[in-house]
């Protein structure tokens, strides 16, 4: 099983302690993402502490704030990284605009070329953007490969199957209330779905009201399992093969 994303936020860089709790659940990868430069670098720090652990670098619309080209620079070298497997998480949020939208666009287009640059995948974050966010990848990001993180739009799920996207469910699949979701999870082909924590966020319903950690995300693979109506191994297996295919493991 792989947890294919993995927040540095308020829960840091995965530790020995966090990587043994999912090796028993039978996550034997993780993909970690950074935010910004300071927890991109702490990322790689824990991709080169844990062979189980590969990174994804990028500037998270949330700290886009004031993104130059020394920032890109910085994320070019970063990127070179034998460990780091993908761009991002990059896009727009315009919840709570923590950054200017110009900061924001202006981040989001150098990831674009960042991940065409470094031919590695892209990671996109969206949230009340949904609109801006699709319209720039569909003008800008032809040709990507492009994992959408934490789906949540389900009303655009054949618009993003149609551009090759590969899309991603975390926790927030699993609530009783979230049905959209659920009936998407069970529509995306095999070869384009993805599984993850979004950790220390969005913990399936099972252990809804805890901090989420890469354990967790045996959870949402047995809900999409059972929505999908085939054997845990199946889904899981499929998830391996369509991340390894994705980011080199």
């Amino acid at each position: 099983m792989i947890d294919s994303h993995t927040h540095l936020d308020s829960c840091g860089p995965p530790n020995a302690e966090l990587v043994a709790a999912a090796a028993r659940e039978g996550v034997a990868r993780i993909l970690t993402v950074g935010m910004d430069a300071a927890t991109n670098r702490s990322a790689l720090q824990a991709a080169e502490d844990f062979p189980q652990v590969l990174t994804a670098v990028g500037r998270h619309p949330n700290h886009a704030e004031g993104f130059d080209d020394a920032d890109l620079a910085d994320l070019h070298a970063l990127a070179a990284h034998p460990r780091c497997a993908a761009i991002g998480e990059t896009g727009l949020d315009y919840f709570r605009d923590y950054a200017p939208r110009a900061d924001q666009e202006r981040a989001f287009h150098a990831q674009i070329e960042l991940a065409r640059a470094t031919r590695k995948p892209l990671v996109i974050h969206t949230r009340a953007a949904e609109d801006d966010t699709v319209s720039t990848l569909r003008e800008r990001a032809h040709g990507l490969e492009v994992v959408m993180h934490c789906f949540s739009m389900p009303d655009r799920l054949d618009e993003c199957l149609a551009a090759g996207y590969w899309v991603s469910f975390a926790g927030n699949v699993t609530y009783p209330k979230a049905v959209d979701l659920a009936r998407a999870a069970a529509r995306v082909p095999l070869d384009r779905l993805l599984v993850e924590t979004d950790a220390p966020y969005l913990a399936p319903q099972p252990v809804r009201g805890q901090p989420n950690e890469p354990a967790n995300v045996v959870h949402t693979a047995r809900l999409i399992a059972e929505l999908r109506r085939i054997p845990d191994e199946e889904l899981e297996a499929a998830v391996e093969r369509t991340a390894a295919g994705l980011f080199g493991w």
